[in-house]
């Protein structure tokens, strides 16, 4: 199956949330990862949703989606097209032997260590998923104790915007001009 990354502009309204996740699970696809947030208009929210399936049923999903009523736009992200990346922060075990090993480990992913416990640190660390799963299996000798794991947020590279044509929500389009 192929992984696919789907930016989905949609109202800021409660229930919008359910009804999509409904609609992959009637579909019987799992999410692999779900983000929701808000965007630059306030009555707007984007939800970066990656699913594993093959091209058809999701051009299916894509088309139910596009029939929601509080669905606004929905892109899907192509990986050399856009940027995506995803926050981790991982609890591990750190004798004092194992600490300097562990903080080449930060420093050498870029990641930040937010807490420190006599036999435990607290590492934060956000990239793209490859970078995150790489960090994750080299900390894992240390043992994990804890795992916490935001979903895939995307934006589109360059500088056109996937709201560039929407209108916001609740805001009239004017009348063209006369000539």
């Amino acid at each position: 199956m192929a992984q696919h990354t789907l930016s989905v502009l949609v109202e800021d309204k409660p229930g919008v949330l359910t009804r999509i996740a409904a609609l992959f699970g009637r579909r019987s696809f799992n999410i692999e990862s779900l983000a929701v947030g808000p965007t630059e208009h306030p009555e707007i929210s984007r939800m970066t949703i990656v699913v594993n399936v093959e091209g058809q049923p999701l051009e299916q999903v894509t088309k139910q989606l596009n029939k929601l009523v509080e669905v606004i736009k929905i892109v899907e992200l192509e990986p050399d097209a856009s940027v995506a990346h995803e926050l981790v922060m991982v609890k591990v075990g750190a004798t004092a032997e194992s600490r300097s090993q562990i903080l080449d480990i930060v420093q050498l992913f870029r990641a930040k260590v937010i807490d420190v416990a006599v036999d435990a640190m607290t590492i934060q660390a956000i990239g793209n998923p490859d970078k995150i799963g790489d960090f994750l299996r080299v900390l894992e000798p240390y043992g994990v104790r804890e795992l916490v794991q935001s979903g895939v947020v995307a934006i589109g590279r360059g500088s056109r915007s996937i709201s560039e044509r929407t209108k916001p929500v609740g805001v009239p389009v004017a009348p063209a001009a006369a000539s």
